[in-house]
């Protein structure tokens, strides 16, 4: 089983540690910074040895420099914005896999945010590390992809196991079941998942990981019946004051 660490950093980012205890391997995916990574390694006895970018925004890449210079560490992103990230050594696509000590992960093309966005998905321990592609109750905005391509990026990851733990970089949830109970106020699960998260919120808990049964069952994104529905869907979401 893989160690997961939540480290919360900026407004509201989520970097993740991983660490795979048998070789010790682990990684970091998305550090937006590098000081509360290496701080939060340090006081488990991990050393990181990878970083795994998802796309090359900022506040997922931005510790990528000083990360590699303290531990030496591999970084791995995708190939479509390896001129876009900083300090990258090894570039991936579509079914490519990423080893972490004795894991493994598939590299999962999931373009829309970006235009080479990318997930990482360790089956064998169902977590599935997505960036800013599937939120709980959400999506990423589309950036520089299209709704066809984002539409077809979410039904790749909807597919995965009902038990698929959804490790997302942003504490959205809140804001993002306002929106879905406002476009699909009926549906019960969602109205009962939205009470636990103002709970947790209230108390500053955070709602990820999220699972693929509960994105399946509460995301209006995931819920929309095609692609002209999710476009409008994510156009209302943009201008949402709700």
């Amino acid at each position: 089983m893989l160690n997961i660490l939540r480290i919360p950093v900026l407004q509201d980012n989520y970097i993740w540690l991983v660490n795979e205890p048998i070789s010790g391997a682990t990684a970091v995916i998305d550090p937006a910074l590098a000081e509360p990574v290496l701080e939060a390694a340090q006081i488990h006895g991990w050393h990181i040895t990878h970083i795994l970018n998802t796309h090359w925004h900022p506040d997922h890449v931005g510790g990528n420099a000083a990360i590699k210079a303290a531990t030496g560490c591999h970084i791995i992103g995708p190939l479509a914005e390896h001129d876009k990230i900083t300090a990258i050594d090894e570039t991936v696509i579509d079914g490519d896999i990423v080893e972490l000590g004795k894991v493994t992960a598939r590299v999962i093309d999931v373009p829309g945010h970006t235009a080479g966005h990318n997930a990482y998905y360790f089956a064998d321990n169902c977590a599935l590390f997505c960036g800013d592609t599937l939120f709980a109750m959400g999506c990423g905005r589309l950036f520089e992809g299209t709704a066809t391509e984002m539409w077809q990026s979410l039904a790749k990851l909807s597919s995965l196991p009902d038990d698929t733990q959804v490790y997302c970089a942003h504490e959205y949830t809140l804001s993002n079941g306002k929106f879905a109970l406002h476009v699909d106020g009926g549906n019960q699960a969602l109205i009962e998942r939205m009470a636990e998260v103002v709970a947790k919120r209230v108390s500053n808990i955070a709602t990820i990981p999220t699972t693929m049964a509960l994105e399946r069952a509460t995301n209006p994104f995931l819920l929309a019946k095609n692609v002209d529905e999710f476009a409008a869907r994510r156009i209302a979401k943009d201008s949402f004051k709700g």
